[in-house]
């Protein structure tokens, strides 16, 4: 298999180590300078030519963007895409984790811990967003900011308001998040290749740094992670589309916290901490992922005006409750059960006798009007209420 690579620091250890893993595995493997292509666009034929010379045929493609590169190297990423490579992370994938509030947004529609954030502009909006994460302290965040650069703790609401305005005044975009107390000066990271967390190691600020990254003299150590969350950091790389991702969690009082999902994590910290070969992993991930490439199941079921792939979950009022599939009549309305997601198991291709339980979530393939009924009705929004703010706010 002939694999890229694409990065700007060949002599970087991530890069290094990727390469030797694909060399120590039998793949052909080349390091390519991100920057250094030109798109070529076409009908019917999209292309790319490195080094002004015409892109030889990949297997695959490794994408290792850097943040100051993003527009151009997710614009690479892609044509490799339309070319028909296969990429370790998508462009989009890519794009969706690199903005911090995007990332957040996206995240925050599904059961996954993240610790409260508000975006303004507005000067008058400044303190209110600063009472309803809780007040000070306070974490202000640039949303450009990597390696712990642009991350400032504010010890009181006044200079927490100071310092968002000044940063505004700059025509900088910052968030406002609550600071987790319980888990101050350390945090976890893990790996996260396919659907498998394959390392993890807790980040330790030293001092009185409050910042955990290796970067910034944080001490990391190997450890084995609960599994709450192991299926957070699994769960979080998902929902970001992402294939290979370093997962930064904090350890809250109610549980994991995502912090950050990153489309192209530093190697060298949590393989040293760790002794894993996390390189190896990513390079075995890649290689299995071009032998039996992932079907887009929707686009390939649905090939009648009607049907559908869609999933039905199951409520405590739903009528599937405490049936067998074939007791469900499912079948009957042209609907067939393709897998059951129960808990943190998928029961794939059930059995007819197989049991319906409350909060299974069933994927099923047939008729969309047929598959209506037993969808349940979307939840009322509530109105979030507010606690009253903390004394010297104001």
């Amino acid at each position: 298999m002939k694999i890229g690579i694409l990065s700007r620091s060949p002599k970087c250890y991530s890069t290094n180590r990727l390469r030797e893993a694909a060399v120590e595995r039998g793949h052909k493997v080349q390091i390519l300078d991100t920057l250094k292509f030109a798109i070529t666009l076409e009908e019917g034929q999209p292309d790319l030519h490195y080094r002004t010379k015409h892109v030889q045929t990949y297997d695959a493609i490794v994408p290792r963007i850097g943040s100051s590169i993003t527009y151009f190297g997710t614009a690479v990423v892609r044509q490799f895409e339309q070319m028909g490579v296969y990429c370790a992370n998508s462009a989009l994938s890519i794009i969706h984790s690199r903005d911090k509030l995007r990332a957040l947004q996206i995240l925050s529609k599904y059961d996954i811990g993240i610790p409260p954030t508000e975006f303004v502009r507005s000067k008058s909006d400044v303190l209110p967003a600063i009472e309803r994460v809780g007040g000070a302290p306070i974490i202000i965040k640039l949303l450009e900011g990597t390696q712990g650069v642009g991350v400032i703790l504010a010890e009181n609401n006044k200079i927490a308001q100071a310092i968002v305005e000044t940063l505004h005044s700059t025509k900088q975009n910052v968030l406002i998040q609550k600071f987790v107390a319980e888990s101050k000066g350390k945090d976890i990271r893990c790996l996260v290749v396919g659907d498998e967390v394959v390392a993890a190691m807790r980040r330790v600020a030293q001092g009185q740094e409050y910042r955990s990254n290796v970067h910034r003299g944080g001490v990391a150590e190997a450890i084995t992670l609960d599994p709450q969350y192991e299926e957070t950091a699994i769960r979080a790389t998902q929902i970001m589309g992402l294939k290979v991702a370093g997962v930064d969690m904090l350890e809250g009082g109610s549980g994991p916290q995502v912090m950050e999902v990153n489309s192209s994590p530093g190697l060298e910290g949590i393989e040293k901490a760790t002794g894993i070969d996390v390189a190896g992993s990513i390079v075995n991930y890649v290689a299995d992922q071009v032998a039996f490439p992932e079907m887009d199941l929707r686009q390939r079921l649905t090939v009648s005006k009607g049907y559908g792939v869609s999933e039905v979950p199951v409520a405590k009022n739903s009528p599937l409750r405490g049936l067998t599939i074939d007791q469900s009549g499912l079948r009957e309305r042209d609907i067939t059960v393709l897998t059951i997601a129960r808990g943190g198991n998928i029961i794939a291709n059930p059995r007819n006798t197989r049991v319906i339980e409350i909060h299974d979530r069933l994927l099923c393939f047939g008729k969309l009007d047929s598959m209506r009924e037993f969808l349940p009705s979307k939840p009322r929004r509530r109105r979030r209420r507010f606690s009253t703010p903390p004394e010297g706010s104001k």
